[in-house]
């Protein structure tokens, strides 16, 4: 069987689906990705990867397309984001990458393909070649309508393929723990492998920590855009916690931040699972990986979310009770320390760790799928 895996040019969007990639490579069928940007690095997971754009840079074709739309997105006025504004920009990133995904699609030959949600084109580029159609969720942002809305938005896409109609109803591969989510029109559950890619492992996140250890992490992007100022208010609380603070803040200047406690170690970038794996919570910005890395890891987690679908996943886990939604005015002592303290939580977390571990694999789905491409 070949399998065409069709993603947004996001490494977030991108590694949630190494998985179930590794999975069907590991039973002996034929996988492609097909993406650009960042989203290449899928090829450091040992997969083969064709770039459907090259040269392709997110941030700087968002800029010069689409600029006045990412700065409402990314500064929304009093009544939040306009959920229009996001369908916008996936109708805009899915009829960009569109032609590259077609030809990929076309020369490749899949007998099935796995589109990530938001990117339909592999949904478009199935019915072209008339095979069948997985989508496969990130997160805790339910994708069954966000699909049809997009798709209601790429008529003309559609047109330019030769595609009249794509199936009403796909199946959902739907990664989020089932208790912290609403159900999936069509959902097929698969449990959240965490991916970050490999490494070499430095000593000391090897060894047992000395104390409570909290890991912090603000995603790929989040950083560039939003600057240090959440990171700094977390120093001025971090020397009053009686704990280890590890930083990992990826590709990121930290000279601004001065002199730091002594309790605070900055490592830039590590693995995520392997660090939470240390850790006794987590305050992150969260991103749909970040989050599921630390139910993985039966962490509480404190959610700084700052746009996109992190507040969603901020809610889902505030709701299930195993993590707090905060802004970086929260970053106090008190509530660091109550990360920390709060059996509860701490209790809700493990439940939620558990319940992962009751979730089909993603090998387990393997023969579903071939059955499925198989057409039975």
């Amino acid at each position: 069987m070949r399998v065409l895996f069709v993603s947004y040019p996001a490494i977030g969007h991108v590694f949630p689906t190494v998985p179930l990639a590794w999975a069907l490579r590991s039973a002996g069928h034929e996988v492609l990705v097909a993406s650009a940007g960042d989203a290449l690095e899928a090829a450091n997971a040992g997969l083969h990867v064709a770039d459907v754009s090259p040269g392709f840079q997110l941030e700087d074709f968002l800029q010069s397309t689409a600029g006045e739309l990412m700065s409402r997105l990314r500064n929304p006025g009093p009544d939040g984001v306009d959920p229009m504004d996001g369908l916008r920009l996936f109708q805009h990133l899915n009829d960009h990458l569109a032609d590259g995904i077609v030809r990929t699609a076309d020369a490749f030959r899949p007998d099935l393909i796995v589109f990530e949600q938001i990117f339909v084109s592999g949904l478009i580029a199935a019915a072209r070649l008339g095979v069948p159609a997985v989508q496969h969720n990130f997160g805790f942002a339910r994708g069954t309508g966000l699909r049809e809305l997009t798709l209601s938005m790429l008529t003309e896409t559609m047109a330019r393929h030769g595609v009249e109609q794509v199936p009403d109803r796909v199946p959902v591969l739907d990664i989020a723990p089932p208790s912290m989510v609403e159900p999936e029109r069509d959902g097929w559950s698969m449990r959240p492998v965490p991916y970050n890619s490999g490494a070499v492992l430095p000593d000391w996140l090897l060894e047992q920590p000395r104390r409570r250890r909290i890991g912090v992490t603000l995603g790929t992007a989040t950083v560039h855009i939003n600057g240090l100022g959440p990171v700094q208010r977390l120093l001025a609380a971090a020397s009053e916690v009686d704990a280890e603070f590890v930083l990992a803040l990826g590709e990121v200047d930290t000279a601004a931040l001065g002199t730091l406690p002594g309790n605070v170690r900055v490592v830039g970038w590590v693995p995520l699972t392997a660090l939470l794996q240390t850790c006794d919570a987590a305050v992150h910005h969260g991103g749909a990986g970040t989050t599921l890395a630390a139910l993985n890891a039966g962490v509480p987690q404190l959610v700084l979310p700052d746009g996109a679908d992190r507040y969603i996943n901020a809610e889902a886990v505030r709701d299930r009770g195993n993590g707090l939604f905060g802004t970086a005015d929260d970053l106090s002592a008190e509530v660091l320390g109550g990360l920390l303290s709060d059996d509860k939580m701490t209790a809700v977390a493990r439940e939620v760790r558990e319940e992962i571990a009751t979730m089909p694999t993603p090998a387990s789905l393997v023969p579903r799928l071939e059955e499925l491409a198989a057409g039975r």
